[in-house]
């Protein structure tokens, strides 16, 4: 089909259906004002970057890539990129089958009031803010905290769990399975209200038992959206949760929670090495655009469901 032939028809849809186009117009602006405009400034990495010359002004740096490779080069990046794969695969791999145990532990309740009181209970969390969150754990594990508190009415030793290094996963890890866990099992509650009836009342039929039921219907059933939900997730393997991190970070546990987000932070905003910083970030997003294509092609071979 010739070129100009293809764009009147694309108009003439357009001018048919221009009230929905209208609708689409403010996302289509946030995402241009808010998110493409602004990687205008993804030159800075490249530059030496200077306030009074700005962005276009500035030189750019000899060698091109002598941020990237500063950064690589440095005593840190080993420590950085180690703290940040281990904390986001393990949030991952912890918090992942969560939403899914709980989805289907509902789907299987027979009182649908229990099931609904359950499910508002675990999904109110997600509205806590990351301060408000961070607020209660201190509170919580301080030195006179609740937990100490209690310990100290068994007469048992208090101990200082946001000091030590070695609990800054686990308190991580366990906060975000709380907080998010209820909302995460909203897509596959959805999921599993899509399965026909028909098949359950074959399975009963047949013999099959709860179990039976779970592992060879609801599991089937939901795995095309966990797959899509899992390799979203591993596009973000690097992009560690800044403010809960750098909330519950203290000079204590710094060698276990300084990720890449922080690090960023400390050398952007506190010593204003913005070329430096914005390498860094840069650097960042292309490998976790790397990560998410792998997991990607991977995920479309095994199991025939990708996001392309």
């Amino acid at each position: 089909m010739p070129i100009e032939t293809g764009r009147k028809q694309a108009w003439k849809k357009i001018r048919r259906h221009w009230q929905l186009y209208l609708l689409l117009l403010p996302s289509v602006a946030y995402l241009v004002l808010f998110r493409y405009y602004p990687m205008y400034g993804i030159q800075i990495a490249f530059k030496d970057w200077n306030a009074g010359l700005g962005i276009s002004g500035s030189r750019w740096a000899e060698p091109l890539l002598k941020y990237f490779i500063s950064f690589i080069s440095s005593a840190n990046f080993t420590r950085l990129l180690k703290n940040t794969l281990i904390l986001s695969s393990l949030t991952i791999a912890c918090s992942f089958p969560m939403p899914i145990l709980l989805a289907i532990s509902l789907n299987e309740c027979r009182k649908k009031w229990v099931s609904r009181a359950v499910q508002t209970i675990t999904y109110m969390p997600y509205f806590i803010s990351t301060v408000v969150l961070v607020s209660m754990i201190m509170q919580m594990f301080s030195p006179f905290g609740l937990v100490n508190n209690f310990l100290q009415m068994l007469r048992m030793e208090k101990i200082n769990i946001l000091s030590a290094s070695s609990s800054f996963r686990p308190v991580y890890i366990l906060s975000g399975i709380w907080q998010g866990t209820g909302y995460s099992a909203v897509v596959y509650i959805a999921a599993l209200s899509g399965i026909s009836s028909e098949l359950y009342e074959a399975a009963t039929i047949d013999g099959a038992t709860i179990a039976q039921k779970v592992w060879h219907i609801d599991i089937p059933s939901i795995m095309p959206t966990a797959v899509i939900l899992l390799i979203l997730s591993s596009g973000s393997v690097l992009n560690v949760g800044f403010e809960k991190v750098f909330l519950l970070q203290n000079q204590l546990n710094m060698n276990l929670s300084d990720v890449i987000s922080t690090y960023v932070y400390r050398v952007g905003l506190e010593s204003a090495q913005y070329s430096y910083s914005a390498a860094i970030g840069l650097f960042n997003s292309v490998i976790s655009t790397l990560i998410l294509i792998c997991v990607n092609s991977v995920a479309k071979k095994l199991s025939e469901t990708s996001l392309w």
